[in-house]
């Protein structure tokens, strides 16, 4: 049987951290910046994990499973 191929699109949107976890990029970055705070763009500019029940999924897509 033939490898499984990781979803392309999914390698390039998430890292696997070392205890396991998949770290992501937040959304609403790239446009319309001008409208948001300096507060709300700094927040948005850190990295956050992907939710308990997301995980699963993300991860068939990575062939981690």
């Amino acid at each position: 049987m033939p490898k499984m191929k990781t979803n392309s699109s999914a390698k390039k949107r998430f890292k696997v951290t070392g205890s396991g976890k998949l770290k992501r990029r937040k959304a609403y970055t790239s446009h319309l910046m001008r409208k948001k705070s300096t507060k709300a763009k700094r927040h948005l500019a850190e990295a956050t994990m992907v939710s308990d029940a997301d995980t699963p999924r993300m991860m068939q897509l990575l062939c981690m499973k």
